[in-house]
């Protein structure tokens, strides 16, 4: 009876140090989510997902000092990925095994400005290639500038920028319904752009459609009636219909927005010569020397006008 009883202990005393069949198999995870300058980001969404077979799916948030935690997890490969509204979303792959915690790398949250920057990037590669087709345009290599720009707009399609440049290289090989669709997307894409509008009015103008130019113009200048640009490429196309009088009015607009701007100076002085309104046209040639204008052409223009008016 006492050997019964003594085996009996044995075998309740070798169960009782057997490890636990469920804490062998599972593993924990930890890790921080940082911000550009490597701060603590907290509030952040941390999803952890099994990649070894049957799909599992963990989720968990940072704490104050950026840190989170998850247990039970099967041993194995697992995808982490980080995210928080105002941040572009971070992602690493980490091994978890039995013991200890594995320790996970620091998931660093950028936001879309930073992250823009980082070479690899999307928008590095986008800087890139459209530096590089902007070369073959000043270069006069127009095929391959076009290809260029037709690439990008396959993996980005809404950059306004990508359309303007393309409408650029149709207007220099005076495709002009190429440029002008060009033009008009992406003035859907960025609506009102003065730059775009008057390379848009452009291409009416040279396609034969002035009044259409000059009403595209016009729209622009109306709708944006601080725009000094706006009002300066106005007074150009109501100049080059004949229309002086607006085109001094337009002129006079832009200056009273931007006092410096040298060209506006230069075509008010010679619609003012062509006025007989002497004094005001030597003011306004004496302001537009002033600034050393770079247009060799306008410059000894002002010259000889300066010079005769002076006489």
């Amino acid at each position: 009876m006492k050997r019964v009883i003594l085996g009996g202990a044995l075998l309740a005393g070798l169960a009782f140090l057997a490890p636990s069949p469920a804490s062998a198999q599972v593993g924990q995870v930890r890790g921080k989510v940082v911000g550009p300058e490597g701060e603590a980001i907290v509030g952040a969404t941390v999803v952890i997902e099994f990649q070894g077979g049957v799909p599992r799916k963990f989720e968990v948030k940072s704490n104050k000092k950026g840190e989170y935690m998850q247990v039970g997890l099967q041993p194995g490969p697992y995808r982490l990925t980080a995210t928080k509204e105002g941040y572009r979303g971070a992602i690493a792959n980490v091994r978890v095994s039995l013991g200890d915690a594995t320790e996970a790398p620091d998931l660093q949250l950028l936001t879309p400005q930073v992250a823009a920057q980082q070479p690899g990037s999307a928008e590095a590669e986008l800087r890139e290639k459209f530096a590089a087709a902007a070369e073959m345009t000043s270069a006069g290599q127009l095929d391959e500038a076009e290809a260029a720009y037709k690439a990008l707009l396959q993996e980005f399609p809404d950059v306004p920028e990508l359309h303007q440049n393309l409408g650029i290289v149709y207007s220099l090989k005076k495709d002009w319904p190429a440029a002008e669709a060009c033009y008009l997307k992406a003035l859907e894409l960025r609506p009102g752009d003065t730059q775009v509008t008057t390379a848009l009015a452009s291409v009416y103008q040279e396609s034969g459609r002035a009044d259409q130019a000059l009403q595209t113009m016009s729209d622009v200048a109306g709708a944006s009636p601080e725009d000094a640009d706006a009002q300066f490429n106005k007074g150009i196309f109501l100049l080059n219909a004949g229309k002086t009088e607006e085109a001094a009015a337009a002129f006079e607009s832009a200056l009273a927005l931007e006092p410096a701007m040298a060209e506006a100076h230069y075509h008010l002085a010679t619609i003012l010569v062509g006025q007989s309104k002497v004094p005001e046209a030597i003011q306004h040639l004496e302001e537009y020397l002033a600034f050393d204008p770079q247009n060799a052409q306008y410059k000894a223009t002002a010259q000889g006008l300066l010079q005769a008016l002076k006489k």
